[in-house]
């Protein structure tokens, strides 16, 4: 290819691009971690340059829609290309964002690209302007971490899949593309095409793989999945028109990546947050929260950002929050163990009763101060040793030094605290004589709070406690 590339591909990311550039369908199943969204980036940029395609609609979870915007495309796509890039929000009915998402319909040989998240599609609002942004462009659309529409009856999968027939070219991307059953693979493939798994309807694909039985629940006879078969049969119908990388395949990739995730503040959220910021004191259900100083106010804004409360009588209130849901989406698309880290005790119990609710009992074990300290050393056993144990859940202040959780190759920051050491030692704990896979680092940020520049300041190795202490501390908030 005379493609002119502005980063330069792995060797197995130029090998999905060679897979996939000019097929109409494909499905990247490539691991968190290994560059699918270059690849993509790659892929329409060539067929842009070819001619095939002037427009290309992203959709994406709300906690990455962004960095396709503020990272993905920016360092990616070539700069040969003149683009029209937006950014859908679904809250932002004002006239400015109006005549922002009216660019994309302005004439030109500019490449087009509309950006969305895929809870937009549960409205008809979000599908409208998606069809309309079809119906002016030769387009693709491409779904980052796909199995957002992998239930067949919600509202979201039935917008994007009616989608699908006014593009000519069609993209999904996820490192797990089966995050519960088979069953998840029809509602994905069938936005690609409903007969690349050679059944149009969900019904008739269930009957061939899935074992099914009828039980009856409040008087009422239903059918329940009891297994699944011909497994073989249709992990070769998936390969012509997939590819397929793990992080242990890839020989160039770096040892250790980092990937941001972004949440929103809810409405109630903002409301405390702004009260702290503005007047160092806010209120909720008649309770009190104030701070005194710099480090407090601090302090209780990163709590509100978690997802919780803490009154000066001591008591902690859960604040609507979408924080624990973007965890629980990042867990449905990693594969293998996975350490939690939480800088709050309370959001670590909430963690764990999240996961227990949704992987069992025996998924998860817990390090932090409440953890009795015989029970310490037998968590880590397990996590280490037993298949069943997926997750290590902690705080950094507890397990972040001394031990080894290498059986574990992704690490995810639910929240951070302020003390840089305890993030390096933190990480360290993968990173140890033992790892023998690539090291995934995931941050869940709230947008446009204190939280995104504690992890900047982390990142960037900075003495938080000096900078805050700055004169520059209102900067920060």
């Amino acid at each position: 290819m005379n493609y002119k590339f502005k980063t330069k591909p792995y060797k197995h990311q130029l090998d999905a691009l060679k897979a996939s550039w000019d097929k109409e369908n494909f499905a990247y199943f490539m691991e968190m971690g290994t560059g699918k969204s270059k690849v993509l980036l790659d892929n329409a940029a060539i067929l842009y340059d070819k001619g095939q395609i002037n427009g290309l609609l992203l959709i994406a979870p709300k906690g990455v829609y962004k960095n396709w915007y503020d990272q993905e495309v920016p360092v990616h796509l070539p700069d040969h290309i003149q683009k029209k890039m937006v950014l859908w929000k679904s809250s932002d009915k004002s006239k400015k964002q109006k005549q922002i998402l009216n660019t994309l319909f302005e004439p030109g040989v500019d490449f087009h690209i509309l950006i969305m998240n895929v809870e937009a599609f549960s409205s008809g609002d979000g599908a409208a302007f998606a069809y309309k942004f079809l119906s002016c462009h030769k387009s693709m659309i491409a779904i980052d971490e796909s199995t957002t529409i992998k239930t067949p009856t919600s509202n979201r999968t039935k917008n994007i899949l009616a989608l699908r027939n006014h593009c000519k070219y069609r993209r999904i991307l996820t490192g797990s593309p089966v995050t519960k059953s088979p069953l998840d693979l029809f509602s994905q493939c069938a936005f690609l095409d409903p007969w690349l798994l050679g059944h149009d309807s969900y019904w008739t694909f269930r009957s061939r793989y899935a074992k099914m039985r009828k039980i009856e629940v409040n008087g009422r006879r239903v059918e329940i999945v009891t297994g699944y078969m011909n497994l073989g049969e249709l992990s070769d119908k998936i390969k012509p028109f997939s590819k397929r990388i793990l992080k242990e395949d890839c020989l160039d990739l770096p040892e250790k990546t980092y990937v941001k995730h972004y949440v929103e503040l809810t409405a109630e959220q903002k409301k405390v947050y702004t009260q702290m910021k503005k007047e160092a004191i806010a209120f909720l259900d008649g309770k009190m929260q104030s701070s005194v100083t710099v480090m407090t106010q601090l302090m209780r804004l990163h709590q509100i950002t978690c997802g919780h409360f803490t009154a000066d009588d001591g008591t902690i209130k859960d604040l609507p929050c979408s924080r624990l849901a973007e965890l629980m989406n990042i867990l449905e698309n990693v594969d293998g163990k996975t350490i939690i880290w939480s800088h709050y005790t309370h959001d670590v119990k909430r963690i764990i009763t999240e996961i227990k609710k949704v992987y069992g009992e025996d998924s998860v074990v817990d390090y932090f101060g409440e953890t009795d300290t015989d029970a310490r050393s037998a968590n880590i056993k397990k996590f280490q040793n037993d298949d069943n144990c997926r997750f290590f859940v902690g705080t950094t202040h507890t397990g972040g030094y001394g031990i080894t959780l290498t059986a574990g190759s992704n690490m995810i920051y639910f929240s951070n605290g302020y003390d840089l050491e305890k993030r390096q030692q933190s990480e360290a704990r993968i990173d140890r004589i033992g790892q023998t896979k690539k090291m995934t680092y995931i941050d869940i940020m709230t947008q446009d709070t204190i939280d995104e520049r504690i992890v900047k300041a982390l990142r960037n190795k900075v003495d938080i406690a000096n900078t805050i202490m700055d004169e520059d501390f209102r900067e920060w908030i």
